[in-house]
């Protein structure tokens, strides 16, 4: 794939995994940069992935064909400003930034920049995320598929309208937390019930990997593989009794609901005036 010259704004924890799902998708080391201002993480990530890191995210986009933006939400401004008048005519932006619309990005960078807005998850630095993506006004066919194919070996990747995005990022842009919480319970409930710590821990992560394999390769609704656990009068419908009678599944829907709203504010609150750290160095998960 010739992806040119990338640009990756952030040093955080989806930046990196955005330089080493970049790198998969073939575009050669040396024609990735990254823009982090703190010394030491650039070091390491020069290191660890061969690539040119910078601390100034203007010269950073300087020549580059694609800029992945994969600094914090409320840096976002500041960092478009930076940028916008050093970015090549024609060159790709792509988001990764919880919340903010593709209009936030138009109005700030030069007109008829091709916009990506993208919501992937922190499973992507294990190759086993969840994306969805939606393209601007100025981004065609070409561009959409560009980002596809740069995000592909991060896991997952779907094109939606920008207006499903903020329930992408609820569903799964937040999702890891849920099922690491859910994990974490289960486990407790082992240990509650005798089991040693490490192995209750051990047991529910391969029963969550288990089951996430079984329903993903089977292809069958999880209603019928849940049934299909479900003897009557048996353990599992005693159990799944506990969760309908503590609102488990309202809880869920209501978490997500709150993982939307606050999507929403994020975007509100990104016209709020920077703080005296931020910067494109900034970059880290953006849930």
């Amino acid at each position: 794939m010739d992806a040119g010259r990338v640009a990756v704004l952030g040093g955080g924890v989806m930046g990196e995994a955005l330089v080493g799902a970049v790198l998969r998708a073939g575009v050669a080391p040396g024609d990735v940069v990254v823009a982090e201002k703190v010394a030491a993480r650039a070091a390491d990530l020069a290191e660890r992935h061969h690539v040119a890191t910078t601390g100034d995210a203007a010269e950073a986009v300087a020549g580059a064909d694609v800029v992945i933006v994969a600094v914090k939400p409320q840096d976002v401004a500041a960092t478009l400003a930076a940028v916008a008048p050093r970015l090549d005519p024609g060159a790709l932006v792509v988001s990764v930034a919880a919340g903010l619309p593709i209009a936030f990005y138009e109005s700030r960078l030069p007109a008829g920049t091709p916009v990506v807005r993208v919501m992937p998850n922190t499973p992507a630095v294990v190759g086993k995320g969840a994306s969805g993506l939606a393209g601007g006004t100025a981004a065609g066919p070409e561009h959409v598929a560009l980002a596809k194919d740069l995000l592909a070996a991060t896991g997952l990747v779907v094109e939606v309208p920008e207006k499903h995005l903020d329930a992408v990022t609820a569903v799964s842009g937040s999702g890891p937390a849920y099922v690491f919480y859910l994990v974490d319970a289960l486990a407790e409930a082992g240990v509650l019930l005798g089991l040693p710590r490490d192995q209750a821990l051990r047991l529910a992560v391969a029963t969550f990997e288990g089951a996430s394999a079984l329903l993903a390769e089977s292809g069958e609704h999880p209603v019928v593989l849940r049934e299909r656990v479900s003897s009557p009068g048996g353990t599992t419908v005693a159990a799944l009794r506990e969760l309908d009678a503590h609102a488990v599944r309202a809880a869920v829907l209501a978490a997500a609901e709150a993982a939307r709203d606050r999507s929403r504010e994020l975007a509100a609150e990104a016209d709020a005036p920077p703080t005296a750290d931020a910067g494109p160095g900034a970059g880290g998960p953006t849930q």
